[in-house]
Formats: structure tokens, C-alpha cells, sequence
């Protein structure tokens, strides 16, 4: 639902970006259609959303990542204002899935693990599933799964391990994200309410080097545990409940709080013993209505930010915040710079 028409993605990032092709017939890669001049641009100029800013340790410099069709995108800042590219650091092979065409790349993230740069990013395909329902999603039910790519630099190449997803392809799973605790790293995802009508978000170990799952996935909460102070539901027929954007963030008194986005606006979970397993309560109150899939991070001076897109539909634009962690919970100051 998050992505109604996610084909017409080129079309949003036609202002910012590069414009990945539209569908090929066979497995023909993607042709490069029009692209942005190399420049540098501030975030009010980027038609762009689901986008993920790295703090890279090793440049010292941050780094926007975000979906271009069946690519990922990137521009780099040293002040969060000024933004240099765009650079395309990933393209989807034909075969990057064996037969299966790959449509596009939804809400990649990208983190730095041991020495390593890693891409969290979703596949999309039209690969239907046995088990189809009339009266349903136009889409149906089909192969859509979070997949971790690595590579030794954040400008690629980056590399899958497998040819499948990450999670179970039997699951529609989007947006998984990266989180460590006690030294063992998670993918925290969204099991996709296309598929299980009520949205989930759930958790599951991953091997060390992040290769493949260490574990079973759990469900951790589902979305309609919220009210609808977050917005009116989606799809608005109650046909099914959705979740998106899972990211995860820890407190200074220990609190573990997850941001996550449903009705259009981005939401926070707070887990209050500070682990991962939970149990996790809702915040009554959005974080931010009318825009989403948000993430956080530290600037290098250590203060906390959000970046998430907004307005959640139509002339849509990352945008960054300066958090505030009151320790009870997670709050907006103010647009950084404005």
C-alpha cells in the first residue's frame, strides 16, 4: 500500500536524480534515461523519499542514500545542508534474482559494520505466489523480500550473498534495518500487510558477517496496535493495516525506542526494559503526521537527527530534524537549518 504505482518511482526522482528505466521485456538491464548534472544541491531541490543518512566513520562525511528504480542513489554532505551527486552506487543485475525480474529497489539504508559497508534494501517483483485472493491488492500476493548486500566502500560495488532475499521468500517482507544488541546483529523488518492483512513489524538474528539468518523471524507488534491519532488508517476500507519503516534508537536512560510509519505519519514504539525482544508499547501521539519511513541518526558532534520525506504523497522531500531524547520519549526541536 506504502507504494501505490512503486514503477512510477523514476517519476518522483525525476527532479533530483537519476531515472532508472521502466520495465524491460526478458532480462534486459535497466536503461539510464535522463540524469540530474552533478552538483550540489540543498534537500528542498531533491524530489526524493524513503532515504537513510550514514555518519560514515571513515570519511567523515554524511551520506544519503535513497531508491532510483531499480538502483540506489547517493549524495554526500559535510554539513547536512549542502548535498553533492547524485552517484548511483548499486543497479540490480538481470539476474540478480535468476529468473525473477526484479521491478525495483525500495528504501535502501546503508550502514558501516565491522569494517564494512552494507546495503539493507528491499526487492520488488511480480513474481505472484501460489496462493492468490479475489477481490484483493492489485498487485496480488508476490515475491517482495529485504535482502542485505555488503561492499568495501559506500561507493560500491556492492555484492548479494545469495541470489533470493535475506528473509524467508515465502514472507513479504520490506524495510529491514540493522540493529545490534549484546554483540548479536538483527534485521528488524516489515512483514507486508499485502500478504498477512495486518502489517507487522518482527526481528530475527543474523549471522556475524551478515550474510543469512542465524534464527526464526518473530513478530514483535502489528499495526493495528495504534489508534488512529497517527492518521486516518490505510487502506482506508480496513481491508488491512500497514506497517513501514521500521528504526530503531537508543535512549539515554535506557529506553529502546523504534520509530516506524503507518496512516501516513511516522510513529514511535518504545520498548521500556531496552531490549529488542520488547514488549513494545505505542506512543499515543505521532512523532510527525503527513510524511515518514523515518530513521535517525547522530550527527559526529553526537546530537541526534531525523530524517524522514514529506509531504508522505505528492512533491515529496527528505527532510531532517534535531531530535530532542527527553528520556521518556523522542521529540521534533526543529528543520535542521531553517
Amino acid at each position: 500500500m506504502k507504494r501505490i504505482g512503486i514503477l512510477l518511482l523514476a517519476l518522483l526522482t525525476l527532479a533530483p536524480a537519476v531515472l532508472s528505466a521502466q520495465p524491460q521485456n526478458g532480462n534486459q538491464p535497466p536503461r539510464r534515461q535522463m540524469q540530474r548534472p552533478r552538483g550540489v544541491y540543498t534537500l528542498d531541490e531533491l524530489r526524493w523519499r524513503d532515504n537513510c543518512v550514514l555518519a560514515d566513520p571513515v570519511s567523515h562525511t554524511y551520506i544519503m542514500v535513497g531508491p532510483a528504480g531499480r538502483s540506489v542513489m547517493s549524495y554526500k554532505s559535510k554539513d547536512l545542508i549542502h548535498w553533492e551527486g547524485p552517484d548511483i552506487i548499486y543497479t540490480a543485475p538481470a539476474d540478480v534474482w535468476g529468473d525473477i525480474r526484479i521491478n525495483s529497489i525500495w528504501a535502501p539504508e546503508l550502514h558501516y559494520y565491522k569494517g564494512k559497508y552494507y546495503l539493507f534494501q528491499t526487492f520488488d517483483t511480480s513474481e505472484k505466489f501460489g496462493e492468490q485472493w479475489r477481490n484483493w491488492y492489485h498487485t496480488g500476493r508476490v515475491m517482495r523480500g529485504s535482502q542485505v548486500l555488503w561492499a568495501d566502500s559506500p561507493d560500491g560495488p556492492f555484492h548479494t550473498f545469495a541470489p533470493h532475499s535475506t528473509m524467508p521468500t515465502d514472507m513479504m517482507t520490506i524495510d529491514g534495518t540493522l540493529w545490534v544488541e549484546d554483540g548479536v546483529p538483527y534485521m528488524v523488518y516489515c512483514h507486508e500487510w499485502v500478504q498477512v492483512t495486518d502489517g507487522a513489524v518482527g526481528f530475527v538474528p543474523l549471522k556475524d558477517d551478515l550474510s543469512d539468518l542465524a534464527g526464526e523471524p518473530k513478530n514483535l507488534f502489528r499495526a493495528s496496535y495504534v489508534n488512529s491519532t497517527w492518521g486516518a488508517p490505510i487502506p482506508p476500507d480496513g481491508s488491512g493495516y500497514v506497517t513501514d519503516g521500521p528504526y530503531l534508537y537508543m535512549g539515554k536512560t535506557g529506553k529502546l525506542y523504534m520509530i516506524w510509519t503507518t496512516n501516513n505519519s511516522c510513529g514511535i514504539a518504545i520498548s521500556d526494559s531496552g531490549k529488542i525482544a520488547g514488549p513494545w508499547r505505542q506512543q499515543d501521539e505521532a512523532l510527525f503526521v503527513n510524511g515518514g519511513h523515518g530513521m535517525i541518526f547522530k550527527t559526529f558532534e553526537g546530537k541526534p537527527m531525523l530524517v524522514l520525506h514529506a509531504p508522505y504523497w505528492g512533491e515529496t522531500h527528505p527532510k531532517i530534524f534535531e531530535l530532542e531524547d527527553t528520556g521518556e520519549t523522542l521529540r521534533i526541536i526543529k528543520e535542521y537549518g531553517k
